[in-house]
Order: C-alpha cells, then sequence, then structure tokens
C-alpha cells in the first residue's frame, strides 16, 4: 500500500543483512576467553532502519531470515524496536546468520560472520519486491554487501529501476571483504550501483574500493562526478565530511567513551535519514548524525543502543553549553 490508496508511503525502505549478534560481556580477551555474551537483532540495514525508527520515522527492512528460533527472533525485535517487518522473507531451508565479535576499546572489534552457504539475505529475488512501496518511499537505503551475490545483485537493481534514481536513493559503501571473491569485482558492482543512486555514504576504505580514493575530498569529488547529489565521507577521528555540488561540511568527532564502535556507522546513517527528511542545512544534518553515532560507540550492542532525537538534542546542547 502506498500514497495512492491512502496509506502514507514509508519515511525509509533498508535492504540488506539480518541477524542476530552474540556479544561477548566481557572486554579485552578473546572469544576463547569469553565467559558470558548478550544476544541482540543485528545487520547494518536493520539497525539502520531501527536508528530511524528512534527518530520516530516509519521504517521497513527488506531482507530474510531462516525459519528458526533466531528467525522468530528477528521478527519479534524489529515489531518492538519500530521497524515494519512485512518484507521480511523466511527461507526455510537456510539458517538466520549470527555474528560474533570481540572487544579491544577503543578501536579494535573484530568480526566473525556465520552467513554459509549463503545468509537468507542474499537470496531476495527481484519477485519478492514490493515495487510500489520502494518507489514511494521517501527514503530508500541499500548496502554494498547485498550486491555481493545473486539473486539479490539483480533484485537491487529492479529496486533502483523502480526508483528512477529519485532523490535521497542511499547506497551505503559497508564493503566487507569476506563477502566478496576481490576487491575489483566490489569496485564493479560498486561501479554500477553508483549510476543508480543520488547520496553515498562510506569511510576512507569503502571510498577506496568504490572510487579508488582515500583522501576525503577527492573521494567526494569522485562521487559527486558520479552523478551522486551529496557525498558523506567518515574519517574517524577526524570527523565527517560531506559534500554536494555547492556546499562543503566538515564536522569534528564528537568525543565519547568507546565501549564497542560496530554500530556507530548504522546510528549515523538512521540520524542521517532523519535530518534529511527534516529538511535541515547539510551542517545541522551531520553533525546530528555524527553525535547519533558517537552515542551508539559508547554502548555495547548495536540495534537496542540506538538514540531517540531527544538524546542526541540534549548531548548537542550540553556540547555548546561548554563551549559557550
Amino acid at each position: 500500500m502506498t500514497e495512492t490508496d491512502g496509506t502514507p508511503a514509508f519515511d525509509l525502505i533498508t535492504f540488506g543483512r539480518i541477524g542476530v549478534d552474540i556479544y561477548p560481556l566481557q572486554d579485552g580477551v578473546g572469544l576463547e576467553e569469553v565467559q558470558t555474551f548478550g544476544k541482540y537483532l543485528g545487520g547494518s540495514a536493520t539497525n539502520v532502519a531501527i536508528a530511524a525508527a528512534r527518530h520516530g520515522l516509519r521504517s521497513a527492512v527488506i531482507t530474510g531470515t531462516g525459519n528458526d528460533p533466531f528467525g522468530r527472533y528477528a521478527h519479534l525485535e524489529l515489531k518492538r524496536l519500530g521497524v515494519d517487518d512485512r518484507f521480511v522473507k523466511t527461507v526455510p531451508e537456510l539458517n538466520t546468520p549470527v555474528t560474533f565479535c570481540e572487544i579491544f576499546p577503543p578501536d579494535d572489534f573484530p568480526l566473525y560472520f556465520y552467513r554459509e552457504p549463503i545468509a537468507p539475505d542474499l537470496t531476495i529475488t527481484p519477485e519478492d519486491l514490493d515495487l510500489d512501496e520502494i518507489s514511494s518511499a521517501r527514503i530508500f537505503w541499500a548496502t554494498v554487501t547485498g550486491l555481493s551475490r545473486e539473486p539479490s545483485r539483480a533484485a537491487h537493481h529492479v529496486a533502483w529501476d523502480a526508483r528512477g534514481r529519485r532523490p535521497l536513493t542511499v547506497l551505503d559503501l559497508d564493503y566487507r571483504p569476506m563477502f566478496w571473491a576481490s576487491p575489483e569485482a566490489a569496485t564493479a558492482e560498486v561501479g554500477r550501483a553508483l549510476e543508480q543512486v543520488t547520496v553515498a555514504v562510506g569511510n576512507r576504505e569503502e571510498c577506496a574500493i568504490a572510487v579508488g580514493e582515500t583522501d576525503p575530498h577527492r573521494a567526494a569529488d569522485a562521487l559527486l562526478e558520479r552523478g551522486v547529489e551529496l557525498a558523506v565521507v567518515k574519517q574517524g577521528p577526524r570527523g565527517v565530511l560531506a559534500k554536494t555540488q555547492e556546499e562543503t561540511v566538515e564536522v569534528p568527532p564528537f568525543a565519547v567513551q568507546v565501549v564497542n564502535g560496530l554500530g556507530a556507522g548504522d546510528g549515523f546513517g538512521g540520524a542521517l535519514c532523519h535530518g534529511l527528511l527534516q529538511g535541515w542545512d547539510l551542517r545541522r544534518i551531520i553533525r546530528f548524525a555524527n553525535v547519533a553515532g558517537a552515542i551508539v560507540a559508547s554502548r555495547r550492542e548495536c540495534s537496542t543502543a540506538m538514540p531517540t532525537t531527544a538524546e542526541v538534542d540534549e548531548l548537542i546542547k550540553e556540547a555548546d553549553g561548554v563551549r559557550v
């Protein structure tokens, strides 16, 4: 259902990974020494949808799970966290993926994905898609991981064709080398995808795969040359750079005590979506998203760590008060 039948379009539809994060409750030791774990909903596209829902956006995720307890947990958590699960496909012959990490603050968080022989989210076909909802969504957010295998790759291009490069068609450059045969294969597919989107978001390493540039300004310019309208380059300890054809904004990092940096980019993404839909100026959008990501980095889990708008606003006010 869409705007045409009286039901509002989704503010955000994401397309990509879902799974269960099994994260250690002890820091600074390898998994072989960890005694206890926490269970959380995870997957980048899923986390972005959850982060956006925390800001009041009507969000959904296109993905897939197995017909197993973790799959049922994923549906329950999506609903509990405010994300519509109608586009979550069940694949009975596959298991819902799980992901383990190790936590070595402040900047070392190794990930271990269990997604073989193929993850359910990579089995989404063009026929599984609701193209009316995708084309009418105010923001459509996809990730590079979804391009790593068929039939997911074909489904992404069918979705983008339905959008017709509509504004706020976002590609998260989210490059994970373990999902690709080679960096060259990823570069080729990302190049095709950039012709379909209007916003690109990634860190310096991901920009190197996308456009062959690690310098943030050159990377942003290269993305704009591909027809992207907004390029966002995350620079780690140097903050965030955002560029359009008319404007360049750089926002410094927001200092927090880092617990687990893995979900920060997804918190940034959901907050970015909120700011874009609010029509804020670019500097305000990027600063808001940067603070949201920092809040997530200060917490252990990802999905349930996503902050509310009020939490982000409060930290910004406190920071402004310190400067005054």
